[in-house]
């Protein structure tokens, strides 16, 4: 399978730094295949074209990212403790590769609608993740059982997505990952019921 040969993953992630540097508009295939030291004929062998690498970019590192997130909320016991380890994974992940955050965060959002369902497809899986961590904190009663759970969803991730996105625009000059246990104190206490 061609997502298993070295050059893919070569291509991939020479196709982050260039996007995160130019921008996806400017990133042209030559310039990809330059950075990944292949010939620009060799891409074609993995990708359609250009808008296919940021499809196929998105869905190998969403994808790490989801399993990550996955393995670490499920060591932990309570959905209070799964959802700070998803909120430190986040954070951890995205500063761990600037790039990489440059490009989910800013290149992704000014791409077509078709492009941006293919995203949301990735996507669905990691929101899962947050539905179920949700449900479970319902049922341990740890979180109230009048919520709309939608909602809920929504509002975590797009927390967590602006704070990346707001790190990203900042030039990273703060530490994210400092920031994981007060984003999880402020949903926690939306979350859970006032005594």
């Amino acid at each position: 399978m061609k997502k298993n040969k070295p050059k893919y993953t070569q291509i991939i992630d020479a196709a982050v730094k260039v996007i995160a540097e130019n921008g996806y508009h400017s990133s042209q295939v030559s310039k990809i295949a330059k950075q990944a030291g292949v010939a620009d004929g060799t891409i074609y062998l993995y990708f359609k074209n250009k808008e296919d690498i940021l499809v196929s970019l998105f869905q190998q590192k969403m994808g790490n990212f989801i399993q990550k997130i996955e393995e670490e909320t499920n060591s932990q016991q309570t959905a209070v403790e799964k959802l700070l380890k998803l909120i430190e994974k986040h954070f951890e992940q995205l500063t761990a590769d600037h790039h990489l955050a440059i490009v989910t965060q800013l290149e992704l959002r000014q791409s077509n609608k078709e492009l941006r369902l293919k995203i949301n497809e990735v996507l669905k899986r990691y929101l899962t993740v947050i539905d179920q961590i949700i449900e479970e904190g319902i049922q341990d009663e740890i979180f109230r059982n009048d919520i709309d759970k939608r909602l809920v969803r929504q509002m975590i991730f797009g927390t967590l997505d602006e704070a990346v996105t707001n790190w990203v625009m900042k030039e990273q000059h703060y530490d994210l990952v400092e920031q994981a246990g007060a984003v999880h104190d402020m949903i926690v206490r939306g979350l859970t019921y006032r005594t």
